[in-house]
């Protein structure tokens, strides 16, 4: 923040003139904290205003984070409850307003050479609620399952989970304040009672007032000041778009590094330390056991174990509304919150067009109505317009596969993760400028221990050897990634500039908030770290315009009759 320079004051003589001096200073203060964070009384800017010439806002070399895990002595990190009563709740939605699931864990984890998993039949998963916290009157019953993290070497260490509980609750009311607890009333083992916000019914009027969107998260003291500043936006709903704890940057003695590549070459498998996932869930209690929290899977949540085993963590601990929606896996799915049909994409699975996960996409987008819910919002994990040197046109394949479809049924917005920056596109389609197409905001910015991305793919020397771009485990390692055939960058791989399709960028730690005002207007703030908890340090008003961008007809839309 910008020194303010203050005039020199003498001393008051009396009362009334301390008090306007005082009142000078505060106002001096203030306009200084407002100019240095460009946050002046004006207009904010709007989609209808661009497309905008392309930003980069300036490293600060003083502010660095601290991107350093929280050690297993943290009491934030520590259990704190005894026998099997429960620990690490959480809520997720379901697809529509009026269902919720409850997660949490009971017992405890193991690791080590010799571990015997726990019986998740013999602990029950049972949830009370009501509207009213002193009348509990409803109950739900739900499913256990316990997890292991196994490995085929001599020296690693095993580990299987506590008992991991998973119960929807049905028949909720929209917008309506729910009380609950959960656990196992027979043993006597139940949780204290928390309380959770259904979302609005689906109509082009009512929506969340604010969603949150983080990505990259991590369990550092970085990520402690963005879920900090992410809390004090109050919000209503949570996106994580993947890589969640960061387990994997550990060798299964708990030694962690902040390249795993760089310091354990020589491990036999890329290991884990499963307990990281446990203190994540339990830090994180006092925000998502009353704010849904909705996941996709990042490569962080890969985790390679015997039998070639991968996302079992992942796919374990968090409840999804996969069946729900539609779909087969959870690794992608759908969900409505007010007027607003968010999809959830995998970049980790088969996104082919012979795929059933392209099959599920084609089916769910023609089948959402935009009367009910104007607003379509895409979330998965790996960009396809982030212009950093990391994981640059990483997801180029899946963009290939995808982009016209999403194109042509109109999706407003998309949100990832993965570099860890902040960037916000202009509307783009196809790497060109495009009124239609979707703004893309890459919020990889969380906090965790690999620290920023900082340099960029258009600056000299920075431009990556195509053939290094792939991902294995995105696509199979497939190339896709070939060099432009039109535009300002023809026939190279990588721009000489910063794009024109990348309106913001900035390597900076924090959140974004997204406010849906109404079915054409939606307010856009990211929120930096090292800013006092109001500042923005980007904000735009996304405008729909459908008269414009009409999406998919009615009478091309899957698995409904063409009118007569």
């Amino acid at each position: 923040m910008a020194s303010s320079s203050l005039p020199s004051i003498s001393l008051p003589v009396n009362v009334f003139e301390l008090n306007n001096i005082l009142s000078l200073v505060l106002t001096l203060t203030i306009t200084s904290i407002l100019l240095a964070n460009g946050a002046m009384a004006m207009a904010i800017p709007t989609t209808l205003d661009g497309p905008f010439k392309p930003v980069t806002n300036p490293l600060d070399e003083s502010f660095r984070g601290n991107a350093i895990d929280l050690p297993d002595t943290d009491p934030r990190v520590q259990r704190t409850v005894e026998g099997f009563e429960p620990e690490q709740i959480s809520v997720s939605l379901s697809s529509t307003h009026d269902s919720v699931w409850i997660s949490w864990i009971t017992g405890e984890f193991q690791i080590g050479n010799n571990i015997k998993p726990l019986d998740p039949k013999s602990v029950a998963s049972v949830v009370r609620y009501g509207t009213l916290r002193s009348q509990l009157n409803r109950r739900a019953t739900g499913y256990s399952l316990v997890y292991s993290q196994l490995y085929p070497f001599l020296g690693l260490q095993n580990y299987t989970s506590g008992i991991i509980h998973h119960v929807r609750l049905t028949g909720l009311k929209p917008d309506a304040l729910y009380h609950y607890q959960c656990g196992d009333p027979s043993i006597p083992a139940m949780s204290g009672t928390y309380c959770f916000r259904t979302m609005p019914d689906s109509s082009s009027t009512s929506y969340p007032s604010r969603i949150a969107i983080v990505g990259d998260v991590g369990l550092t003291y970085n990520t402690t000041s963005t879920i900090s500043h992410m809390i004090s936006n109050r919000p209503d709903l949570i996106l994580l778009v993947g890589d969640v704890t960061y387990a994997n940057l550990y060798l299964t003695n708990g030694t962690g590094s902040d390249c795993y590549a760089c310091s354990f070459a020589n491990s036999p498998i890329h290991e884990t330390y499963q307990p990281r996932w446990d203190y994540w869930g339990r830090y994180m209690q006092p925000v998502l056991s009353k704010v849904p929290i909705m996941v996709v899977e990042g490569n962080h949540e890969y985790e390679e174990q015997a039998e070639n085993r991968t996302f079992i963590a992942y796919t374990s601990r968090f409840a999804f509304p996969s069946k729900e929606s539609g779909s087969l896996s959870k690794f992608y799915y759908s969900f409505n919150a007010g007027g607003i049909h968010f999809i959830m994409l995998g970049a980790y699975v088969s996104f082919d067009k012979s795929g059933d996960q392209y099959k599920w996409l084609e089916e769910d987008l023609a089948n959402v109505d935009r009367e009910v819910t104007p607003w379509l919002v895409a979330t998965w994990h790996a960009p396809w317009y982030s212009t950093y040197k990391a994981h640059y046109r990483e997801a180029e394949c899946m963009r290939v596969a995808m982009e016209d479809l999403l194109y042509k049924y109109g999706v407003d917005v998309v949100f990832n993760g993965h570099v860890h920056a902040y960037e916000r596109s202009n509307r783009v389609y196809n790497y060109t400028l495009d009124p239609c197409g979707p703004v893309h905001i890459t919020v990889g910015d969380g906090g965790n221990r690999e620290k920023m991305a900082v340099p960029h793919a258009d600056e000299p020397g920075n431009c990556p050897e195509p053939s290094t771009t792939p991902d294995k485990i995105l696509g199979g390692g497939k190339f896709c990634g070939f060099n432009f055939t039109s535009g300002p960058a023809v026939g190279r791989f990588c721009w000489d500039r910063q794009p024109d399709y990348s309106a913001f960028r900035e390597s900076s730690f924090g959140h974004g908030i997204l406010e849906v005002k109404n079915e054409t207007h939606a307010l856009w703030t990211w929120h930096r770290n090292q800013d006092f908890y109001e500042a923005a340090g980007d904000q735009i008003y996304i405008v729909r315009q459908p008269d414009l961008c009409p999406v998919q007809p009615e009478a091309y839309r899957l698995n409904k009759p063409k009118p007569q």
